[in-house]
């Protein structure tokens, strides 16, 4: 059960009106990884969890937790397209060129679709998808994904943080980075735990090592021009997961043959192989 609280966790009040502060503020909404994403993934991890209950109840914390950011960014979209003159579009060009370019850099979205108001959508206009979301059941799994998408939503909103100038937007960006950087922690300390439990990196750690390739299970094939690859912690010295050495190889191993292709079926109307 959710229950909605009217007021806001945190203030979400524009210094002024900025159609496309509002479109930047899209992606954080409803991008790959914007506050949609997080919310819906860890949602779907939270109610799929068959672990200790400390781990369900800390997905489910952070989730709701995200659904309340989602209110609290489009209330500043909202915001942002309040008093925008965009019935006088042609009027703000010709004597504002400032107001003139902002105005001719919203999303056109906003006033047609959503009479001024925010879209699950991300800055674009592309609308937000379900595939954004991973929820594998493997806990080990998907909080190494968690780790990405905070990563990747703190870099974007810093981003966004540097390019604007509304004071009012950047206290709302502020406290956005700084549960980022919170959730980013709780993620990287989950994963050490569990990590400590399994005594593995590996996902799944269940599975037996026997039934892969063991032989080349630490091997690091150059693949690209160069060798400065060799330097770093993964080609040499003790595996990560304790079970083995890494290993550099100037060459790729190669044991494939070049493939040859049977002919397909004539009701495939493929070319012909004699055809040069």
């Amino acid at each position: 059960m959710f229950i909605h609280k009217k007021p806001l966790q945190f203030e979400a009040q524009p210094d002024r009106s900025d159609p496309l502060v509002a479109k930047y503020l899209q992606e954080l909404i409803g991008g790959q990884y914007g506050e949609m994403s997080v919310a819906m993934q860890y949602l779907f991890q939270g109610w799929s969890c068959r672990a200790d209950e400390k781990y369900k109840d800390m997905i489910m914390d952070i989730a709701t937790e995200e659904i309340g950011h989602v209110e609290m960014l489009a209330t500043m979209v909202a915001r942002l397209l309040e008093d925008a003159p965009v019935e006088k579009q042609q009027t703000a060009l010709e004597k504002d060129p400032v107001v003139g370019a902002m105005i001719a850099g919203m999303n056109p979205q906003h006033a047609i679709v959503a009479g001024l108001g925010p879209r699950p959508a991300d800055s674009v206009g592309n609308p937000w998808s379900g595939a954004y979301i991973i929820a594998s059941g493997n806990l080990l799994a998907d909080f190494r994904a968690n780790l990405n998408a905070e990563s990747q939503g703190r870099l974007q909103v810093t981003r966004i943080y540097e390019m604007i100038d509304d004071q009012g937007v950047k206290d709302l960006l502020s406290v956005l980075i700084a549960r980022d950087s919170y959730h980013q922690n709780q993620w990287a300390a989950a994963i050490k735990e569990l990590e400590d439990q399994e005594g593995t990196i590996l996902v799944p750690s269940t599975f037996p090592r026997d039934k892969e390739r063991r032989d080349i299970a630490y091997d690091f094939y150059n693949f690209s021009e160069g060798e400065a690859s060799k330097d770093g912690r993964w080609a040499s010295g003790k595996a990560l997961d304790g079970e083995g050495d890494y290993h550099y190889h100037t060459k790729p191993k190669v044991e494939g043959k070049e493939p040859k292709l049977k002919p397909v079926t004539p009701k495939m109307y493929g070319t012909p192989k004699d055809v040069k």
